[in-house]
């Protein structure tokens, strides 16, 4: 009995349900903090069209082809290319913030973040500099 109650509870139907509401207390506290870009935050909201579009999707795949949404390739796909459009959105949001705000710039060298994904290896011409 216990264990029809927890697979009922864990299964992945109830947790994608049960995450909307963390997400869309996300969403309440980025408006909210009027830091977010608008762009970004549209792109966070735009999210919830991926999700919204795929549950019937969902149903559909199961209904017309007894398959779950992953197995079937042009209907699945369709509904990640909204994932897609989200994060192309966000990401968009965020780079027109760090390139129109002056203080960004301070900032990014105030913390040495880097465009490169690789960390910066110091040059031996740099070290002997350093270290007369």
């Amino acid at each position: 009995m216990l264990n029809d109650l927890l697979s009922g509870l864990l299964s992945k139907e109830s947790l994608f349900g049960l995450s909307l509401f963390p997400y869309l207390g996300f969403l309440w506290f980025l408006g909210k903090s009027g830091q977010t870009p608008k762009i970004a935050l549209r792109g966070f909201y735009l999210l919830l069209v991926f999700v919204v579009v795929t549950i019937p999707a969902g149903i559909y795949a199961k209904v017309a082809y007894g398959a779950e949404l992953a197995n079937v390739d042009w209907l699945h796909g369709s509904a990640e290319s909204f994932l897609t459009l989200s994060n192309v959105v966000v990401v968009w949001g965020f780079s027109q913030a760090l390139h129109s705000d002056p203080t960004s710039a301070s900032i990014i060298s105030k913390h040495k973040i880097s465009s490169s994904p690789f960390p910066e290896t110091p040059s031996a011409e740099r070290l002997d500099s350093e270290n007369p």
